[in-house]
């Protein structure tokens, strides 16, 4: 360090306590101060820019800024600044570390570890220094040593462990180091906020004994260990009301649900008995029906200060974290439905297990939705129940992270853990967590350590894999207790209080177990809200929906559709394209695939009624058909020709997602359970890449109705053809998609023409009913010179779930080759070829429901004709093991089958022996033997 001279004027007097003091500040935070106290402190070579927020090792010896020479006062007062700039650091390694030492588990079983960073050791200090008086900046002033320590313990190593520091956004992390330590660490309930969450306690505790009592090893997956969560959701919902949340959305797995229901959302505890009773004949229409702790409800909730908030809790299978996709969906679906551009009207609260946050991937997928401009819904606040163990696993054979909220951090996303013991300490970071997520729309975690009462259910023993924890768990008072016993304690609740709470709850639940029993349980209501008008499901009356286009409407769209901004530059092999699509609005050239496709989205926009596209190359198409974006080949502007008709019209959505087929494809599911009038689009790259969303396909798409009457318009298209791409890019495995068809839960298409893709998609809204639509697209036939439409086909025609053959006389047919999809071209090509008249080929264009009466009325034209059933896919695959028996029922001819033999793999990675497959099986279906 420079030398300063001891006659330097600003060193001298009682300019020296100020300006330790500043600089003490300057070593907490450069920009604290100002630029020339900055350029000052540089010129000393004092510490250049260092935020000791970043320091991980034992501080550097730092020299006073007044030099080496000066007096004994001078030196001492060097020594002292040095010291302070330890302080600083020890306080910033509390603000890190603490969380990994602070008092979170309920249970005591884990032993507060040593943490060098937190000792005084550490920053070269010692007990002779607990007396001493520091500068702690923002922490709290002037403070001796020993306060310092105190205050720092009682913040960030007690009930709450707070990990912030990471994030890079200083405002944000400013904001929550204050929301931390404004308090001191006293975070006491008053007896207003005692006594509601008295209520929220008791209820909880009394619902789960009450159950358990009458109804004996009935499964319930209780929320018992971990009750502080029901006023935790109450405070955390409630301060989000009173900071303008109207509509809130919460996704949870089973454990704790039921008690959710009734504390949270108000069902009534009678309708939860009725559930336990299992008296109740659910009407043919509503389906099958679930389990009690899968279900879902919705309600009128009000905060402690009068605001008012609608609550729905989603319905969820036992996959536990698949639901947290569908919940943002939702929530983004409110809203663009009321316009909250903002993202602070409607908030998703997901509810995780601890196990599973850690374990599922789907939950890092959806996390990584968050800050996405296609799915940015303005920020969600993640609760974890964190029972410390999964069915039967510990943490350290669960995880490899140290919390189990860690995965969390891919987005640096602020997590608070709190020990379910303190309900102050709750109440305190479910407020900080609403707070932040109205101030700032982002993410932020709360995890809940608790512990489960009980083994993964009711009649499981826990101690058979978990000994210690469960002799902990037996030994112990209840939540309840625990808190009651606090607080009386403290003079903030008299037992005159808890009696009370106790007498009403007990008279509440014996009268709602008497409604239970004697009353008949009541039908579902019907649909309502934003789905009023729609039927549930199909509705025989609208039979033949209203598609075809007018003429001039088609023409004017088509014009719209070929137009971009004078000066645009488009790429050249575009421009080809745009050309060819200029031929089709000219009556030059027929319609293909693409624009069929556009033209389906045109007529709807047109129409007022609002399309959202999403997939991982949805703009463009995976294949580069679609160019739904048109982008400026000098400056990157973008162009997108479906928000520019010419018309008045609603809002066209393209976004490009990430590389997730469940998180994306739940999202997009969730967001038409709110918007039944959108026109809900995903795309999966190939069709193969679905079942990276199996679950949701499985538990959510094809069985909501069924399960929780929740319909669905979900549109999903799946590129689907054998050209010889391998296992991977061949099959969207349609045998699955027919295996999960039951009671009309969904249409399965598999079109062959443009015009038949536009009618479908248009009838997807034209219906007075939603059901999912699942669509095999094809790959090679978007440029197929036989895969077009004629116009009028647009403006006259309608869905055909059969294509029958047009050109075969029905005299000379020996044989009818039914298909579905791309092999139609290879087969109608080998007729060709052939010039054999003797074949008739019948497209099925609709899989499921299975069109029965069209296709007898199209087989009927050929009376006494073999039939065969021609796939290109393996026969343990495709179609065949459904279509053979609907075919079979009822006709004199069997169908025979030609296509690839049994398979394990979808299809072979050889170029050449795919060619040579593909010519067996079209051979094997047209090819007539020996006389």
């Amino acid at each position: 360090m420079k030398e300063q001279s001891p006659t330097h004027p600003a060193l001298h007097g009682a300019n020296r306590a100020w300006i330790e003091a500043l600089y003490a500040r300057y070593l907490e935070s450069p920009s604290s101060v100002p630029e020339s106290w900055r350029e000052f402190f540089r010129e000393q070579d004092a510490v250049d820019g260092l935020d000791p927020a970043d320091v991980v090792d034992p501080p550097p010896v730092r020299r006073s800024i007044f030099g080496g020479k000066a007096a004994a006062e001078v030196a001492e007062r060097a020594v002292h600044t040095h010291k302070n700039a330890a302080v600083l650091e020890l306080i910033a390694n509390y603000r890190r570390n603490g969380h990994l030492v602070a008092n979170l588990d309920p249970l005591g079983l884990r032993e507060r570890r040593q943490l060098p960073q937190l000792t005084l050791g550490y920053h070269g200090l010692d007990e002779h220094d607990l007396d001493q008086v520091f500068h702690t900046g923002r922490f709290g002033g002037e403070m001796k040593l020993r306060d310092i320590v105190a205050r720092a313990e009682a913040i960030y190593c007690s009930s709450i462990g707070a990990e912030f520091q990471y994030i890079r956004d200083i405002k944000r992390r400013r904001w929550l180091e204050h929301r931390m330590e404004e308090p001191g660490g006293d975070i006491r309930l008053d007896r207003h906020t005692a006594l509601r969450v008295l209520d929220k306690m008791m209820a909880a505790d009394r619902l789960e004994h009450f159950i358990h009592t009458k109804y004996l090893g009935a499964k319930r997956f209780s929320v018992e260990g971990g009750e502080a969560v029901i006023p935790l959701l109450d405070t955390l919902i409630g301060t989000a009301a009173d900071l303008g949340v109207r509509e809130a959305m919460i996704g949870m797995a089973h454990r704790g649900r039921l008690n959710v229901l009734a504390n949270i959302l108000g069902k009534a505890h009678g309708d939860i008995f009725e559930e336990f009773e299992d008296a109740f004949e659910r009407p043919q229409h509503l389906g099958s029906g679930d389990v009690k702790y899968h279900l879902g409800y919705s309600a009128d909730i009000q905060s402690a200060a009068g605001s008012r908030c609608h609550v729905s809790l989603a319905f969820n299978p036992s996959h536990l974290e698949f639901v947290a996709p569908v919940v943002e969906g939702q929530v983004r679906g409110k809203q663009d439905h009321f316009g909250d551009d903002h993202h602070a009207r409607a908030m998703s609260v997901l509810i995780h297990g601890d196990a599973a946050i850690a374990g599922q991937g789907i939950a890092a997928e959806t996390i990584n939705l968050g800050r996405l401009p296609g799915y940015f819904n303005g920020g969600t606040i993640h609760l974890v129940i964190n029972n410390q163990i999964g069915f039967t696993t510990p943490p350290e054979s669960s995880r490899s992270s140290e919390h189990c909220t860690d995965i969390v951090k891919v987005i640096l996303m602020p997590v608070l853990h709190v020990n379910a013991d303190d309900l102050g300490a709750v109440a305190y970071v479910a407020r900080v967590a609403a707070e932040y997520r109205q101030e700032f729309g982002h993410d932020i975690a709360i995890d809940l350590v608790c512990y489960r009462k009980y083994g993964h259910n009711e009649g499981d023993e826990p101690q058979f894999t978990n000994p210690v924890m469960y002799q902990a768990v037996g030994s112990r008072q209840t939540p309840l207790e625990v808190f009651v016993e606090r607080e009386v304690a403290a003079g903030t609740l008299t037992e005159a209080d808890i009696e009370d709470a106790r007498r009403r709850i007990r008279e509440h639940l014996e009268a709602e177990l008497n409604r239970a029993r004697t009353r008949g349980r009541e039908t579902p209501s019907v649909l309502g809200g934003l789905w009023k008008g729609l039927h549930a499901g199909f509705d025989p009356e609208a039979v033949d929906w209203k598609t075809a286009v007018p003429e001039a409407e088609i023409d004017a769209l088509m014009r719209a559709l070929t137009t971009s901004p004078d000066g645009f530059a488009v790429h050249r092999k575009l421009g080809r394209v745009y050309r060819r699509r200029l031929q089709m609005a000219a009556r030059e050239a027929p319609v293909d695939w693409a624009m069929g496709e556009a033209l389906a989205f045109a007529t709807l926009l047109a129409e007022n009624r609002p399309i959202r596209l999403t997939g991982q190359d949805a703009g463009r198409g995976t294949f580069s058909h679609r160019h739904a974006v048109l982008h400026h080949q000098e400056t990157g502007d973008t162009f997108v020709p479906l928000n520019n008709l010419g018309v008045k019209q609603a809002v066209f959505e393209v976004y490009d997602s990430p590389l997730s087929e469940a998180a994306a494809l739940g999202f997009e599911y969730g967001y038409t359970l709110v918007r039944p009038n959108v026109l809900v689009i995903w795309e999966a790259q190939f069709g193969d890449f679905a079942n990276g969303a199996q679950v949701l396909i499985d538990q959510f798409v094809c069985s909501s109705e069924a399960k929780w009457n929740r319909g669905s318009g979900l549109v999903m298209l799946l590129p689907h053809g054998y050209e010889g791409q391998g296992p991977e890019h061949s099959s969207a495995r349609i045998e699955r998609f027919l295996q999960l068809s039951g009671e009309d839960n969904w249409r399965l298409v598999n079109p062959t023409k443009p015009a038949q893709l536009f009618h479908v998609l248009r009838s997807q809204l034209h219906r007075n009913y939603r059901k999912p639509l699942v669509v095999f697209t094809p790959k090679s036939l978007l440029r197929h010179q036989r895969c077009t439409s004629d116009l009028s086909e647009f403006t006259e025609g309608r869905w055909e779930p059969v294509l029958d053959d047009p050109i075969a006389d029905p005299a000379q047919v020996k044989r009818v080759v039914m298909c579905s999809g791309k092999v139609y071209y290879d087969l109608l090509h080998h007729r060709d070829e052939s010039g054999d008249g003797r074949v008739a080929l019948l497209r099925l264009e609709q899989l499921y429901p299975f069109p029965d009466g069209a296709v007898r009325q199209a087989l009927a034209t050929f009376p006494g004709a073999e039939l065969v059933w021609c796939q290109e896919e393996p026969k343990n695959m495709g179609a065949w093991s459904f279509v053979e028996p609907m075919l079979r029922e009822g006709l004199d001819r069997p169908p025979r089958y030609a296509g690839r033999g049994r398979a394990a793999s979808p299809a072979t990675g050889s170029k050449h022996l795919h060619d040579d497959e593909q010519a067996a099986l079209v051979a094997a279906a047209m090819e007539f033997g020996e006389p």
